[in-house]
């Protein structure tokens, strides 16, 4: 059994381009080298865990959720991911 993990793979791509006038060609980029690492976990048999990083989404949470945080990346890496695991720290 082989493990790839990249950690923070959403680092990179958020200092090279900012802004929402490189958004397009960010999103691009970041599907390109999610083609490139699921093409090369399937060619040698390679599982693959990627951490990302969250930003805050004041408009997204609800009257239950406080703080609400939503993934970088968008739907680039939610349709490239296989498995999504959002983990939270609780009180206590």
């Amino acid at each position: 059994f082989r493990l790839l993990i990249i950690d923070s793979l959403t680092a990179l791509f958020r200092s090279d381009y900012s802004g929402r006038g490189e958004l397009a060609e960010r999103q691009q980029k970041l599907n390109q080298m999610m083609s490139k690492i699921k093409r090369l976990a399937d060619q040698y048999n390679v599982a693959v865990f990627v951490t990302n990083q969250v930003m805050a989404d004041p408009g997204g949470g609800s009257v239950f959720v406080q703080d609400a945080k939503k993934p970088i990346g968008g739907h680039i890496l939610a349709h490239a991911s296989s498995v999504r695991l959002s983990l939270r720290k609780g009180k206590g």
